[in-house]
């Protein structure tokens, strides 16, 4: 207690360790040092004291430590960037699985191994098994200042600093050189900022915590389960009043970061539309849920409308795709967002099935699709006779291996028997066209004046195309 009271420390925290009250010596000490003292419980970690320390000093009015106050709490970006004109350099901020959490925007020369860190929002394997192999990361989290990493070959000078809460280690902060030296006390200020960073690591990571809390809270929502009201409070949305539901697919070749970007973008462009909104990643789409949508059924879904295209054209411009969204339908109240969801899905898988330019639509302007999706799921599984035409083209394609009869049924059917049509389709010569299908009439046995036997052909085709055939 004296040692902390001399060094200046307003307050000394004992772990789990310590039980019961303060010895009498203990609080004797710590009132003629003025240095309070705090008990920490087995259950209470670091990251949550700090935030709630943070928390306290500022509802007292306590300024926040002068070398981040420009920098909104847990604002990791802002940080890196106020580092970075402080010393000078190019700044990543790392978690201890070398993961990166934010970093500089500083446009000047950055070295390979950065630019490939930021790509990939991680350090490159290969790197980190070498400072692994030569023992720099166990220095780094046994560290209590500042290391230095000089300049080697192509990779510029580097200052590395850990930042803990504590005696729990919380990440990382790297300064590396970026076309010219780093400032005289570059290190000094990288201590006192890692130092300082503390907070903000502990605020990333409650808030990290906070959103999987109300991306599950939404989740609930849109399966059904649990009190609405109490899992939209959660979800930070409205117990009562118009909400929706929208289904985005961002397009083809996304990887894991995609789907983390997609997520964020979303998140964003619908706050800066006014809507409040809870992203939710679900398969290979992501649903967002709209809430406090205005009161009038038709304006809401007129505004739901615009800001399904306003997304599509900037998911579309960020991915380099086409994206395409399913409008859910506006229904009262949380507790009806699964019918919500239901309908944006349903909307989207029409989209995507459809070979058409549009990438924005409600149930409504794809009834016809949504229709004979619902009834190809109802007779999916359903058992057949299985000596029908289209069963036999089948087996028929399966024996041979060769040209698909089934294929070839299908062009002429969609054509409506429009052999010149049918034939582009398939690019092949109207001729060829003629020729095989009188050959599978003849293997089959259909029909195809038979307006039954076509509609048949046509329900069984779309279900095979469901297999895959």
């Amino acid at each position: 207690m004296r040692r902390a009271a001399a060094a200046g420390a307003p307050a000394v925290v004992f772990g789990p360790g310590r039980t019961g009250r303060p010895s009498p010596a203990l609080r004797e000490a710590a009132e003629e040092a003025g240095t309070a003292v705090l008990l920490r419980t087995a259950w209470c970690t670091w990251a949550h004291l700090v935030s709630v320390l943070r928390a306290g000093l500022a509802s007292a009015g306590v300024p926040p430590d002068p070398a981040t106050a420009a920098v909104a709490p847990g604002d990791l970006n802002g940080l890196a960037d106020a580092v970075a004109a402080l010393v000078g350099g190019a700044v990543t901020i790392e978690d201890t699985r070398s993961r990166v959490l934010a970093h500089s925007s500083v446009h000047e020369d950055v070295d390979e191994v950065r630019r490939l860190t930021i790509l990939g929002r991680r350090v490159p394997e290969w790197r980190v098994a070498a400072m692994r192999e030569e023992g720099f990361l166990q220095a780094l989290w046994n560290a209590r200042d500042v290391l230095h990493r000089p300049a080697r070959g192509e990779a510029p000078e580097r200052l590395v600093a850990p930042v803990r809460a504590g005696d729990e280690l919380l990440g990382s902060i790297w300064v590396a050189a970026a076309g010219r030296p780093l400032a005289p006390n570059a290190a000094r200020t990288l201590g006192v900022v890692a130092r300082a960073a503390a907070p903000h690591l502990v605020r990333h990571r409650t808030r990290a915590g906070h959103d999987h809390l109300v991306e599950d809270a939404a989740r609930s929502l849109l399966e059904g389960r649990g009190a609405a009201g109490t899992s939209a409070e959660r979800a930070g949305l409205p117990a009562d009043g118009p909400c929706a539901v929208l289904a985005v697919h961002a397009g083809p070749g996304r990887d894991g970061d995609g789907s983390a970007r997609l997520h964020g973008l979303l998140t964003l462009h619908c706050a800066a539309h006014g809507h409040r909104a809870v992203a939710v990643p679900t398969g290979g789409a992501v649903l967002v849920v709209l809430g406090a949508l205005e009161g009038d059924g038709e304006r809401a879904a007129a505004r739901t409308a615009r800001l399904g295209n306003a997304l599509a054209r900037q998911v579309s411009a960020a991915f380099g795709g086409t994206a395409r969204i399913g409008l859910g339908e506006v229904v009262e109240g949380p507790a009806r967002l699964p019918e919500s969801r239901r309908s944006a899905e349903e909307a989207l898988r029409a989209l995507l099935e459809s070979p058409g330019t549009r990438t924005v639509a409600g149930v409504g302007e794809v009834a016809e699709a949504v229709a004979l999706a619902r009834i190809a799921d109802a007779l999916t599984g359903l058992p057949l006779p299985p000596r029908t035409p289209v069963a036999r083209l089948a087996a028929l394609d399966a024996e041979n291996g060769g040209i698909s009869a089934v294929r070839t049924l299908r062009a002429y059917l969609d054509h409506f028997g429009d052999v010149p049509a049918a034939s582009r389709a398939l690019g092949v010569h109207p001729n060829t066209l003629r020729y095989r299908v009188r050959r599978l009439v003849q293997a089959s046995g259909i029909d195809l004046e038979d307006p039954d036997a076509r509609l048949l052909a046509q329900i069984e085709l779309r279900l095979l195309g469901r297999g895959g055939t």
